[in-house]
């Protein structure tokens, strides 16, 4: 292609064409007889049209006006010609203004830029952009599920194409301006696919705005939920389901997730509920009232601006920011450095995704969760769920590890020995069926490869099902199976069990942060290192990277750091309900014992058995997960 200083030079050249054309057939030929003719004709015998009002004029001056109309007007009576010109005046005089602009490499861009393929619906794709790479990962898969009939969230995909030319595209007004109109006519068009309206007060239409690349990099870039929310629209919301408590939820995370996104530490929101749960003595969020989930969220609002943060009450101004920022997370520390340790080439970028809301957090009857569609631990092919949910939450809960997980089917709870739990086909058997439907269809009908899933569902009926996401599942490689030889000592270290969901068995020191990485690589580079967290979040990757071994009390198979920890080849045991870590005070309490950094703990990656001490391991075969 050519850059922009090459389509000046053609321009110039077809410019020049153009008043080659001039010369030859209509200067050149008729400037040698026109003074001649024009003389002899006299003023008098003249039409006015020509002499307009140069009744003052000398000679010179008759000749010259009477020239330039004549020529213009042969020139005008010629087909294509002074079309042809203007067209060409109208491509370098844009041309020019972005070089007023834009630099040398933007120019570049701008011009290499195709609108036609920044843009694409989830229902009725775009196929001038209807691959991977355009609509990334997530949303090629969304597109591709709703074209199976399968129940997906309607919306859209600002694609890579955009995200590629951003930087031309965010300094040059009229391409801004044209991407912004064609995003408020995909809003638009959403309005009238729901009957609701984006940024109404009485019928609020809220989005989601999602990452998406090409190469799947889950939790590492930004997500917004419940854009479109204020104050104002809460009311809306309130009429428009009639469940007040799910309505100030809502407002209450979209404004952790604003105030996250511009800085702010998840810790200030986890104390602010806290202290609500201490004031109100409530267990879990859920069990709040609906005035006491107002009293939470307003206290929210005013943490974020006393911090410095300005909210958007414009639903119009926050999808344009959530927009950019999901944009800017591409280059997020977080996200750099998972690219870097897996080896994964900055220039992909990543595609936006808008989608209607549905929600899981409505009531105890709904809820929202991630499964895979085969047992992750296990070998064969066959199609089941196993996973993780919960009810009366929004996706991010259980994709985190910040929420307390049940077991998808009877088949898992009794292999991971939650005899407690009443699982999802137990409660919500419509929901599973369906789920179990879905599964198989893709997987033998379509034959797709093993999925991690995510959904959410408003009821319990299987028309309130909706498919959020679908991702290839990570199917481990041949590994060497370390266990812990058996022992009376290694019996009387048991501590507790979570769910394990990675590599094997392991004996470290605990660690809490990079300091204490730092301290003991730097003491023994050899050791075995397990970090231990209540849960983690995407700004962890650098720590699990860098441990190698890692203990969660929060969370299942689908959380973040059971999908990171089984990307990095980590050893991991999540959910350990028993496990309490006070990170400020670097030291754990687990089944009465407290566990401090240095000190050593044994986890099985396989079993989920977490020991007290250093317990010798045995290499015993290799197996295919």
């Amino acid at each position: 292609r050519f850059s922009f200083t090459q389509y000046i030079d053609i321009f110039r050249g077809f410019s020049e064409g153009v008043q080659d054309i001039m010369s030859t057939y209509y200067s050149d030929i008729h400037k040698n007889n026109l003074k001649n003719i024009i003389l002899q004709m006299g003023k008098d015998n003249i039409l006015p049209k020509y002499l307009d009002s140069g009744s003052g004029w000398n000679e010179f001056e008759v000749v010259n006006a009477v020239t330039e109309r004549f020529l213009r007007d042969v020139v005008s009576g010629s087909f294509g010609l002074q079309q042809l010109d203007n067209f060409i005046s109208r491509i370098l005089k844009t041309l020019f203004e972005q070089a007023g602009e834009l630099d040398a490499g933007n120019l570049d861009l701008l011009l290499s830029y195709d609108p036609g393929k920044s843009l694409s619906v989830i229902h009725s794709p775009n196929e001038t952009a209807n691959d991977r790479i355009h609509l990334g990962n997530k949303g090629y898969n969304l597109v591709k599920l709703a074209s199976l009939g399968i129940p997906v969230p309607p919306g859209f995909i600002i694609t890579t194409e955009a995200f590629r030319c951003m930087p031309a595209i965010s300094q040059f007004g009229p391409v801004r301006n044209h991407l912004n109109e064609e995003i408020e006519n995909q809003i638009r068009a959403l309005e009238k696919l729901t009957g609701k309206r984006f940024g109404a007060a009485d019928n609020p239409l809220l989005v989601s705005v999602r990452s998406g690349a090409a190469v799947s990099m889950p939790g590492m870039m930004n997500s917004f939920l419940n854009v479109g929310l204020n104050q104002a629209a809460v009311d809306g919301l309130i009429r428009q389901k009639g469940r007040p408590w799910f309505a100030w939820d809502c407002y209450r995370r979209f404004l952790q997730c604003w105030g996250m996104f511009f800085g702010l530490e998840r810790d200030i929101f986890d104390d602010i509920i806290g202290s609500f749960k201490r004031k109100y003595d409530v267990g879990v969020k859920i069990q709040f009232t609906p005035e006491q989930m107002k009293e939470i969220a307003l206290a929210y609002k005013v943490a974020i601006r006393e911090l410095g943060v300005e909210i958007s009450e414009n639903p119009k101004i926050q999808l344009e920011t959530a927009i950019s920022l999901v944009f800017r997370s591409w280059n997020s520390p977080k996200a750099q450095t998972y690219r870097r340790i897996l080896g994964i080439s900055e220039d992909w970028g990543t595609a936006v995704i808008v989608q209607a809301m549905v929600y899981g957090n409505l009531d105890s009857s709904s809820g929202t969760g991630v499964l895979f569609t085969r047992n992750p631990r296990g070998s064969g092919d066959r199609a089941m769920l196993w996973g993780d949910y919960t009810t009366g939450a929004q996706g991010e809960d259980v994709v985190s590890g910040l929420v307390k997980t049940i077991c998808i089917s009877n088949e898992q709870r009794l292999a991971e020995e939650r005899s407690v739990d009443v699982s999802l086909e137990d409660r919500f058997p419509e929901i599973y069926d369906s789920l179990l439907k879905i599964v198989k269809d893709i997987i033998y009908t379509e034959r797709w490869g093993a999925q991690e899933m995510e959904f959410t569902f408003e009821g319990v009926k299987k028309e309130n099902l909706y498919i959020l996401q679908a991702r290839d599942m990570a199917i481990g490689k041949k590994e060497c199976l370390a266990a812990f030889g058996p022992s009376e000592e290694l019996a009387s270290s048991y501590l507790s069990s979570g769910i394990g969901v990675g590599g094997c068995a392991l004996s470290g020191r605990v660690v809490f942060d990079f300091d204490d990485i730092e301290e003991f690589r730097h003491e023994d580079p050899a050791m075995q290192l397990i970090l231990v967290r209540s849960d983690t979040v995407p700004d962890d990757i650098g720590y699990i990277s860098a441990a190698d071994g890692l203990l969660t009390s929060r969370g299942g198979a689908t959380s973040h750091a059971a999908i990171i920890a089984k990307k990095l080849g980590k050893t991991c045991v999540v959910g350990c309900n028993k496990l309490a870590v006070f990170e400020g005070d670097k030291r754990l309490e687990l089944n009465g014992r407290v566990v401090k950094a240095g000190d050593f703990l044994s986890i099985d990656g396989r079993n989920g058995s977490v020991y007290l001490g250093a317990h010798p391991v045995e290499e015993m075969r290799f197996l295919s997960e």
